[in-house]
């Protein structure tokens, strides 16, 4: 406030599917204290005419009322592609619809703005700019400690057996490469296997015990 500085509101999320770019956002408005509305662009779009623009004004009628609020738009740049194509007049009319709202939602003190595009490159330059989206923010693979903490916070609900090690397990050279909807997997199809076993063998289905041979196969065909 000193140098009359204005923060930016607008951010892009980018990089390659499966890396936990919602969730990324979710933790952000949970650590601040913010309300988070998930969109998923597609969503938005309606046969009818101008049912998508009143979809749009709407959405950010409701984030105002509910503000503090983070918006984020995951697969936005199905909304959001360049203008001048033929047929293309439906998304135009979404995408100036969306122009006029980003606007109002990223001046000065309003609402935050994320947006998650599957395919940055063909995004219209106007949402690029930088009064809009001025704020690139690349989201890597995890690293090997990380891998470790997110099997754990995908496994904490989860019974799991004293002697496994899940912070081995992320560090293990199988993992390298691994995203986090890839861990999510790993984990969700030992616990089936833990399930089928408990029933076939009578074992305690109350301690999921994950087999690192099974595990090897498993993360293998993962990659």
């Amino acid at each position: 406030h000193e140098f009359w500085v204005d923060l930016e509101n607008g951010f892009l999320l980018y990089g390659p599917q499966g890396y936990g770019k919602p969730l990324i956002a979710k933790v952000v408005a949970n650590e601040v204290g913010a309300n988070f509305i998930h969109i998923k662009g597609p969503k938005l779009l309606n046969k009818y005419v101008g049912e998508s623009e009143l979809a749009v004004q709407t959405l950010f009628s409701h984030a105002r009322t509910c503000s503090p609020c983070i918006l984020f738009f995951d697969e936005v740049d199905v909304l959001t592609t360049k203008r001048g194509k033929e047929r293309g007049w439906v998304v135009e009319r979404l995408l100036n619809q969306l122009l006029i709202e980003l606007d109002g939602a990223t001046a000065p003190n309003s609402l935050p703005v994320v947006i998650s595009p599957g395919r940055p490159e063909v995004m219209d330059h106007a949402v690029l700019r930088p009064s809009r989206f001025g704020k690139l923010l690349y989201v890597p693979l995890p690293s090997s400690n990380e891998r470790g903490l997110i099997l754990r916070a995908l496994g904490w609900k989860k019974p799991i057996d004293a002697n496994v090690d899940l912070s081995v397990i992320g560090r293990m050279e199988v993992c390298e490469n691994l995203r986090g909807a890839n861990l999510a997997a790993l984990v969700c199809r030992c616990s089936k296997l833990t399930s089928k076993l408990s029933s076939k063998f009578h074992l305690c289905d109350k301690i999921i015990i994950i087999f690192f041979c099974y595990l090897r196969v498993e993360l293998k065909l993962l990659k």
